[in-house]
């Protein structure tokens, strides 16, 4: 238990680390700014000349605590943690050092450290961003997603930096966000992108078994029953990888041209693990 909680600990520190690097050495000193309240603590600390691990703490603290009755203590802890450290790592860091002066690599690689915070950050129950605590506090008062609420805070807070900065770098602040945003998903969700099947047919032990022997996956069989015709049927579940997405297919239209088949992404797979081969029941 303490050994969780003390990796839990260097993990938010570790990705307060990761944003301050990427904002510092990379972002701010390009005027390109992040979405959230981070980006407009980036533009009033370049109005007003003001310590900006200051006003990221400062700005954000009103929200967390807005939030913190539907959000729980143990996020609001978790939050408070990471943006103390996220305040104290750009004062330290300040606009020492910059890595490049070039814009489009200041986006890429700054939006990578930065997503990469973020998304280690989030997967411990923390946030550094007060207004997606705000979206989730008051999205089902108002009637739109937590996602439609964060846009349309960015939409504003993205525009006004071409009021700030000029609207090459307001575009270049929209990239960042986009590599930002896709890195944090890719941080959430992982690497792996693995596909769940589901296959009605009528020659269920057929195709399960050409599936195991064949390909090494394992299957497992659910039952369900047709609600037109009321028969039972074996249903096929199994998850593979992209690569072997084709060649299941291959297999239950060689044995069903006429089979049904339902295809997800998943994001993650725990548990049931062995040689990389998914295990069914």
């Amino acid at each position: 238990m303490v050994k969780k909680i003390i990796l839990k600990f260097f993990i938010l520190t570790l990705g307060a680390f990761l944003v301050a690097l990427g904002l510092e050495w990379f972002l701010v000193c390009n005027n390109i700014i992040d979405g959230g309240i981070i980006g407009i603590s980036i533009i009033v600390s370049y109005l007003k000349s003001w310590p900006l691990g200051i006003l990221i703490v400062c700005f954000n603290l009103p929200f967390f605590l807005f939030g913190w009755q539907n959000l729980g203590r143990k996020f609001l802890f978790c939050s408070l943690y990471s943006l103390f450290c996220l305040g104290g790592f750009i004062s330290l860091l300040g606009h020492a050092y910059k890595i490049t002066g070039n814009p489009l690599l200041a986006c890429v690689f700054g939006g990578l450290l930065v997503g990469v915070g973020v998304g280690l950050i989030l997967r411990n129950n923390g946030s550094l961003d007060g207004t997606e605590v705000v979206a989730l506090s008051i999205s089902k008062k108002i009637g739109f997603s937590v996602g439609e609420i964060i846009m349309f805070f960015n939409i504003f807070i993205l525009g006004s930096a071409g009021f700030v900065f000029g609207w090459d770098n307001a575009m270049y602040s929209i990239l960042a966000y986009f590599v930002i945003a896709r890195t944090i998903d890719v941080v959430i969700e992982g690497f792996d992108d693995s596909k769940a099947m589901l296959i009605v047919t009528d020659k269920p032990d057929e195709i399960a078994n050409s599936i195991m022997h064949e390909l090494g996956r394992g299957v497992t069989f659910l039952h369900g029953q047709g609600a037109y015709s009321g028969q039972d049927r074996k249903i096929i579940y199994c998850i593979v990888n992209r690569l072997e997405l084709s060649k299941v297919r291959d297999v239950v239209y060689d044995y069903d041209d006429s089979a049904f088949v339902s295809i997800q992404n998943i994001h993650e797979v725990q548990g049931g693990v062995h040689g990389k081969k998914y295990l069914s029941l």
